[in-house]
């Protein structure tokens, strides 16, 4: 991205072409990447399946993650407002509180991060695409009150051409801007790597941002070192490209 783009607030929905392809690795290591590039970051997990109780009140990994690379001052509780202990799907889980998960609660939740302008927000979502909030609303109905680019994180394994070619197209048919994608290599044995990775290439009609090797080790310093927010292009808060 241009420099002077760090005056101009980004922000970026990550979603997956499944649950534990990386979303958090991908999302945390934008965040390393930008705070790298000088800009501000806040990192938001609006919803989070499997916390785990603490002296602080229930806490979720992957929102950890997020908030270690966000230097905005935000209390966990921002990052992360709804905490859900079961892991499982979050509607069901939700459900098995007692409690209620709204696109427009989440929406105003966000937004009240998003106001702050840090130069680059990255809200990462839970499981993939079409993964339910309740019984009415999916994600996507809180992306698309965001009008949040979204970037697909492929988990590249057998099956995963097919598994990502219909996520941007679901993506794409609900009204949203596909702003990139992430191949994340989480197969060791898998063969012809490079040869799926340029299919992906040819099929998704976004720009690679990059190719991350297979290392669950990795952390987002590491990571940050195989993306490249300049393929982002000319994309603004709203997704419309300048």
């Amino acid at each position: 991205m241009n420099a002077d783009k760090r005056n101009r607030p980004l922000a970026l929905f990550v979603t997956g072409t499944d649950t534990g392809i990386g979303k958090t690795r991908v999302a945390a290591g934008l965040l390393c990447a930008a705070r790298r590039a000088g800009w501000s970051t806040a990192g938001l997990k609006p919803v989070a399946s499997g916390c785990e109780e603490t002296p602080d009140g229930l806490r979720n990994d992957d929102a950890l993650a997020l908030q270690s690379q966000t230097t905005l001052a935000l209390t966990y509780e921002q990052i992360n407002p709804v905490s859900l202990r079961a892991a499982i799907a979050p509607h069901v889980a939700a459900r098995q509180e007692g409690r209620r998960i709204t696109a427009e609660r989440l929406e105003g939740l966000c937004r009240a991060v998003l106001m702050q302008r840090a130069g680059l927000t990255v809200i990462e979502g839970a499981g993939g695409w079409e993964v339910p909030l309740s019984d009415r609303q999916r994600f996507p109905d809180l992306v698309r009150r965001l009008e949040t680019p979204v970037v697909l994180v492929v988990g590249v394994r057998l099956g995963c051409i097919n598994h990502a070619v219909l996520t941007a197209r679901a993506i794409l048919a609900d009204g949203l801007p596909l702003a990139g994608w992430v191949a994340n290599c989480i197969d060791p044995a898998m063969a012809e790597v490079d040869a799926t990775v340029e299919t992906l290439h040819n099929l998704i009609p976004a720009p690679c941002l990059g190719v991350l090797p297979q290392d669950e080790a990795a952390g987002a310093e590491q990571v940050a070192d195989y993306l490249d927010l300049t393929a982002l292009g000319d994309v603004d808060l709203a997704g419309n490209r300048r």
